[in-house]
């Protein structure tokens, strides 16, 4: 993939692509990570005709150092933590709580704005496709692998845009496959590889969210 990434709809396409000439399962199931995700994920699910719904994750910052992962939480009650982060920098379990709890709260919140009434999916059984628009420590995706398996997934496909070779190496023992377009090095921050890398907001989640589940229903 040609970096700068124009924008995520763009690295949804090609990502797309990629995933189109792969066996995705005879029961492929597109879940985003919202929200940056779900602009990515939605041109993955209408090339792929499989369904589009969500795996909320929500990183738990280090206090004061909130921008570095010292674990993540996901949809089921999952939480996966940065051990050799934490080896580095000791944080209390007092503290690990508390910013699980301001995590929790916030991805709750997520799960109702964005799907309603709407029950989760169905995931037993569902060859899942995990979409991003980019991983750096790639904390949060190792918690929506982990929400996969503990919800007998019959394969976990990660796909990203953008990513550190090291993530996606580490990735590759946790899911049964990971499509990654590029690995640029040194990588700092995902935003440096897009030209347009603007927040995706709420109404937008919704939107795409709604648009692909009146296709589905068609």
């Amino acid at each position: 993939m040609k970096l700068p990434i124009p924008n995520r709809e763009e690295a949804g396409r090609e990502l797309a692509a990629a995933l189109a000439s792969r066996p995705k399962g005879a029961r492929p199931l597109v879940l985003a990570l919202p929200r940056g995700g779900v602009p990515v994920a939605a041109p993955v699910a209408e090339r792929l005709g499989a369904p589009l719904d969500l795996m909320v994750v929500r990183k738990l910052g280090f206090p004061g150092h909130e921008e570095f992962a010292m674990g993540a939480i996901a949809s089921g009650g999952v939480r996966v933590m940065n051990d050799a982060m934490l080896r580095r920098q000791p944080v209390s379990p007092q503290s690990i709580e508390e910013v699980a709890r301001t995590e929790l709260t916030e991805l709750e919140r997520r799960e109702r704005t964005y799907r309603g009434d709407r029950p989760a999916p169905e995931i037993n059984g569902r060859d899942v496709i995990l979409v991003d628009d980019g991983l750096a420590t790639g904390a949060t995706m190792r918690a929506a692998i982990q929400a996969c398996r503990e919800q007998d997934a019959a394969s976990v496909c990660v796909a990203i845009p953008v990513a550190p070779v090291d993530t996606v190496e580490r990735l590759r023992k946790e899911a049964d496959d990971v499509v990654c377009l590029a690995t640029p090095e040194p990588f700092t921050a995902i935003g440096e590889w897009y030209r347009e890398f603007g927040q995706t907001d709420d109404d937008e989640v919704r939107q795409l969210l709604a648009a692909a589940w009146r296709r589905e229903a068609e």
